[in-house]
């Protein structure tokens, strides 16, 4: 005997780009870029059965939803977009109990001396994570990924156990790099979005400028702690920091010394550390994280 388990299904990377043109947006374009990714979950036990499919949102109706809304939404913060389309669905689709709407936004930087001319910023990607249950509410997450960060100094690894298998010598003035992924939980689903986004990159650049770090796991800690202390909306951040080893190049067959100077740096492998910090009273995760 098998049964049908948990499962989902949506469009995957809808691409939309949406220009705000300058008579509404102060005298300047302004861009809205965006991967959008849809999955709803419900009753759909007859299409995985049977094949039935009169309780399936094409995929494809799903991607033409997403590109309507682009037009009649306009360029506004990637949350409130997520919000009214996870809430289309479950409010119009009889069927589907639970929308998840996941959103990469690629950000562009106004070229200066026109106002219809950007440059790509590649510095990281803003991702919004917005989940709608008939039932149990809605959430958002806010993050970001892609971020590589780099402190020259300042940062220690020493005092690790020493085994039969350790090779790496103890060091007390490393580089310390890394990219970070790092997803906030909101404690609800109004606030000023933009200001929550900016103050939360704000304070994870801040706690890694600012702290002296013997380990990564202590940098994590920080950055959590700094986001969760510095913005009210936020009760939970979840992080991922792969460490972006930098190897002191040995200059010595050449008659040099090297004085912390010169460096490798090398891709992989690469240690990743992960964690999640909380504040004290924050709620139940619910379905934030489904």
């Amino acid at each position: 005997m098998v049964q049908l388990g948990a499962n989902r299904y949506g469009k995957a990377e809808v691409r939309v780009v949406h220009v705000t043109r300058a008579a509404a947006a102060g005298g300047k374009d302004a861009i809205r870029d965006w991967n959008v990714s849809t999955s709803l979950a419900g009753d759909l036990a007859a299409t995985h059965l049977t094949g039935d499919n009169s309780s399936v949102l094409a995929t494809d109706t799903q991607k033409n939803t997403v590109q309507a809304f682009a037009k009649k939404l306009g360029g506004i913060e990637p949350e409130a977009f997520a919000l009214a389309l996870a809430r289309h669905f479950v409010g119009t689709q009889s069927a589907i109990s639970r929308a998840r709407i996941a959103i990469e936004e690629y950000p562009w930087t106004p070229i200066s001396g026109t106002g219809h001319s950007f440059a790509r910023a590649g510095q990281y990607t803003r991702t919004v994570t917005v989940t709608e249950d008939r039932e149990q509410g809605r959430s958002v997450v806010g993050g970001l990924e892609d971020l590589v960060v780099l402190n020259t100094t300042g940062s220690e690894f020493w005092g690790f156990p020493r085994d039969e298998y350790t090779t790496l010598p103890e060091a007390t003035d490393r580089m310390l790099a890394t990219t970070v992924s790092a997803r906030w939980r909101l404690r609800g689903a109004e606030a000023d979005w933009a200001a929550v986004f900016e103050a939360a990159k704000s304070a994870l650049l801040t706690a890694f400028a600012q702290t002296y770090s013997y380990s990564l796991q202590q940098t994590l800690y920080a950055i959590g702690s700094e986001i969760v202390t510095s913005v009210p909306e936020v009760c939970e951040v979840r992080l991922a920091l792969p460490n972006k080893h930098h190897f002191l190049v040995d200059l010595a067959p050449f008659g040099l010394t090297n004085d912390n100077e010169v460096y490798y740096a090398a891709d992989r492998p690469y240690g990743l550390i992960e964690g999640t910090v909380l504040a004290d009273d924050a709620p139940d995760a619910g379905i934030a994280w489904s």
